[in-house]
């Protein structure tokens, strides 16, 4: 890369908001492939495909609060690593990458112990009913044995990309990925297993890609070492760690809660075959999401290192940029969806009562999609521009503020079980405008 291509303030800013964008995408379409595929395949069983998607639903909670953990230690403590190791500050960036190492090995036990007994009673927590636990208690039986392998794989990959190796951090979630997407049929179909089978998958893919972390951290490649020596907890340095990795805990953590008060909702008011239906629409929202996340994640760098260099215009020119890409895409994808939305429930099922009702849901769950856009690029700004406070408010405004008491309040009122797919849009509109306008009266408006 030139030193032109590195200085941001120079040249288009389109053209390196989207330089950036691309390769995020397109690894985060990998990353999403793990969870995605998975769904796929389950939800095409020939028999009790539509249970044995309920009953991944209800696990969701579970593996988002995992993923949770795993960003408290892994986010927090590449700050810190980076930090050292710009400081020239090699022992201590070892000692950091020790210390999460331990953080996040003794943490996966923890919660494995802790989860692995109580399994049945916390899937029923979540919104399983008798009939789907036994479908989520199969997958959820085999994954967590795999805890150890997802938190070390996903927490220490950072570790690498923060040592100058982006593509062996990229190959990281690239190896898992295929892994995943080539056993799932095997084991799915081919062995019989069905859900036991999209568990064991995930499981072992998981546990290559962990191997490939831990053989580069402790290779000859990596500049700053894993060593045995340096795996300790420090009070101290975990103090610190703990700090700068609460915002993503945060963020992954309210996640978690709305799935759990959605799945309940939803299990109180229609049933196992809509909580099978959020499972689908879920996963569309994430898929439709992907690009309009990549252009504001590629966009954060870019609209940076121009407000650090001052060039207040070019930063407004960004903002601009995302906005009208953002909302452009989300207009897009808003429309294919009321177009066909049975298409779409149909990559996930060949269930005719989730198609069916699906894609009446589907119609209300992403009504005015666009608003979303909004979301993104206010919280892409506060987090570029050093707001990190500002930026957790709002994601949690919109999810813990109004998504949650809309999807109890809603059901109740009168809408019924059409009340927890209408939290969804709803809070979009309000949470997005908001965060949003406060943006650009606070950020845009003062450049």
């Amino acid at each position: 890369m030139s030193a032109q291509e590195r200085d941001f303030s120079v040249g288009s800013i389109k053209r390196q908001i989207m330089a950036q964008a691309v390769p995020l995408t397109v690894a985060q379409v990998v990353q999403l492939l793990y969870n995605v595929v998975d769904r796929i395949y389950i939800g095409h069983q020939p028999e009790a495909g539509d249970l044995a998607l309920t009953g991944l639903g209800v696990t969701f909670p579970v593996i988002m609060l995992i993923a949770a953990f795993t960003n408290l230690f892994g986010t927090g403590g590449t700050v810190l690593f980076s930090i050292a190791r710009g400081k020239r500050d090699e022992a201590e960036a070892e000692k950091v990458l020790g210390n999460v190492f331990a953080l996040l090995a003794g943490t996966s036990v923890v919660l494995f112990a802790l989860c692995y007994p109580l399994r049945r009673q916390i899937l029923f927590l979540f919104g399983a009913s008798e009939t789907s636990v036994f479908y989520a208690d199969q997958y959820l039986q085999i994954y967590l044995f795999g805890t150890a392998f997802s938190m070390l794989a996903t927490g220490l990959n950072g570790y690498i990309n923060a040592q100058g190796f982006p593509r062996t951090g990229m190959l990281t979630v690239i190896l898992g990925a295929v892994v995943n997407l080539v056993l799932d049929p095997i084991f799915i179909f081919g062995l019989g297993m069905g859900v036991r089978g999209a568990a064991l998958a995930t499981v072992l893919s998981q546990a290559i890609s962990a191997a490939w972390v831990l053989r580069f951290l402790t290779g000859k490649r990596a500049i700053l070492k894993l060593r045995l020596s340096r795996i300790q907890i420090s009070p101290q340095r975990t103090q610190r760690i703990l700090a700068l990795g609460l915002p993503g805990f945060v963020m992954q953590g309210t996640n978690s809660l709305v799935q759990i008060v959605c799945n309940n909702q939803l299990q109180a008011f229609g049933g196992d075959l809509y909580v099978g239906i959020m499972t689908v629409l879920t996963s569309v929202r994430e898929i439709l999401s992907l690009p309009v996340m990549g252009v504001s994640n590629g966009s954060q760098p870019v609209l940076g290192f121009n407000y650090g260099a001052k060039e207040n215009q070019r930063v407004k020119e960004g903002i601009r940029f995302t906005s009208v890409i953002g909302i452009a895409y989300t207009m897009l994808a808003w429309v294919v969806v009321m177009l066909i939305p049975r298409q779409l429930m149909g990559i996930f099922t060949s269930d005719s009562a989730i198609v069916d009702t699906g894609a009446q849901m589907l119609k209300i769950y992403f009504f005015g999609f666009f608003f979303m856009a909004f979301q993104f690029v206010g919280q892409t700004a506060f987090q570029s521009l050093g707001k990190a406070k500002q930026a957790i408010f709002f994601s949690l405004f919109r999810k813990v503020v109004i998504v949650v008491p809309l999807t109890l309040l809603l059901p109740v009122i009168g809408l019924g079980v059409q009340g927890v797919f209408w939290a969804e849009p709803i809070s979009n509109a309000i949470g997005g405008l908001a965060c949003f306008l406060t943006m650009w009266a606070v950020i845009y408006r003062r450049l």
